[in-house]
């Protein structure tokens, strides 16, 4: 595998930031609002991107991308979800207050989206509507399982056009209710008819595993919720940090086939389609730990991944610059070569031994 020098990866990261937002441009050009939104959006990108790399020309590189976990409530118990796994020892959930200067932060080092999940975000949605207006030139999608989107929200979101939902849904009916409960494919449906009705920009997280392969790279799948205006498509191969369930992982053929049909897809249809971690090839390998995004856990944590929960620094008595400054997170950068992914579709918790030991030695 290729390992590009830091200045060819940020090349790439900013080239990948301006790919999605000129596709996603192009699927939007009978929207006036929406492509006001998106050219505004755009030239704020590239001002981050200049920001990033002022900060990279001073020693200290800055992701394009952050996650943050806001909180580990949720209304569903689906199986397998990696947040419940880990039985974390918490805290409790960063305060608002914090959680809003902290966006402020990271608007200033020129972090350019910063998508939110959890557990369910959206048991937080009043605050993220109150962040997203307050910090119009960044990007949030938030990952959500959609029930907690209701009347009030779709129509907010009209006006907060940065804030975007990724709707999770695991193929058709059986595949999405055996895995997060009885009547929720029927409810997301609902749900995409009224995104559709106002007018949303949405996308869909697809959760991929060795049974529902066939299924969610079916052109007949994709172009079913193409009709109901989804216009994102985020594909994450399964992780199994759940015990028992390792047969879910897909094998390296299917990871070529699931590849292969990406491929496919992104030529001949309209819409956005982002694969996790197969794009990661790209970039030279894992990009987690602040090489393109870093995470906050719901207690402010700022760790390498939201599947590597180990950390050295906390948002509740340190600036955000300070966090991304962490010897620990520089100390995995330095060796992501590494950290070679072979099954489970993530590298951190595939060596998370070794991630482990890089903190004690701290």
């Amino acid at each position: 595998m290729e390992f590009p020098d830091i200045f060819t990866f940020n090349k790439r990261m900013n080239e990948g930031i301006n790919r999605l937002l000129e596709n996603i441009l192009k699927e939007n050009l009978r929207s006036p609002s929406q492509v006001s939104f998106l050219l505004k959006t755009i030239a704020s990108q590239r001002k981050a991107a200049r920001r990033r790399e002022e900060y990279e020309n001073q020693g200290l590189h800055i992701p394009a991308f952050m996650i943050a976990s806001i909180t580990h409530r949720c209304n569903l118990r689906c199986a397998g979800c990696y947040a419940h796994a880990q039985h974390r020892n918490s805290s409790g959930e960063i305060a608002f207050e914090r959680l809003k200067t902290m966006v402020g932060e990271a608007r200033e080092l020129g972090i350019s989206f910063i998508l939110l999940a959890g557990g369910e975000p959206l048991v937080r949605k009043h605050e993220i509507m109150d962040i997203a207006n307050s910090y119009s030139d960044i990007i949030f999608p938030v990952f959500t399982n959609g029930l907690m989107i209701d009347d009030e929200l779709v129509k907010n979101l009209r006006s907060l056009k940065n804030i975007v939902p990724v709707i999770s849904i695991e193929g058709l009916e059986e595949d999405t209710d055996h895995r997060r409960g009885d009547g929720v494919y029927k409810k997301l449906k609902t749900l995409f008819k009224n995104l559709q009705e106002y007018r949303i920009f949405y996308g869909c997280a697809i959760t991929v595993t060795s049974s529902n392969l066939n299924t969610v790279t079916n052109q007949q799948f994709i172009r079913e919720l193409l009709r109901d205006r989804c216009k994102l498509f985020f594909f994450i191969e399964y992780v199994p940090v759940e015990a028992g369930t390792e047969h879910l992982i897909l094998s390296d053929d299917q990871k070529q086939l699931l590849m292969e049909r990406l491929d496919i897809l992104k030529d001949t249809l309209p819409a956005s389609f982002i694969a996790f971690p197969g794009d990661e090839q790209y970039f030279g390998g894992c990009i987690a730990s602040g090489r393109g995004f870093v995470h906050i856990s719901p207690d402010g944590s700022v760790e390498p991944c939201p599947f590597a929960p180990f950390s050295d620094s906390n948002l509740r008595d340190k600036t955000l610059k300070e966090c991304l400054e962490s010897d620990y997170l520089k100390r995995i950068r330095e060796n992501h070569e590494l950290l070679v992914e072979n099954q489970g579709g993530c590298a951190l918790w595939e060596n998370r031994e070794l991630i482990k030991s890089y903190l004690a030695k701290g």
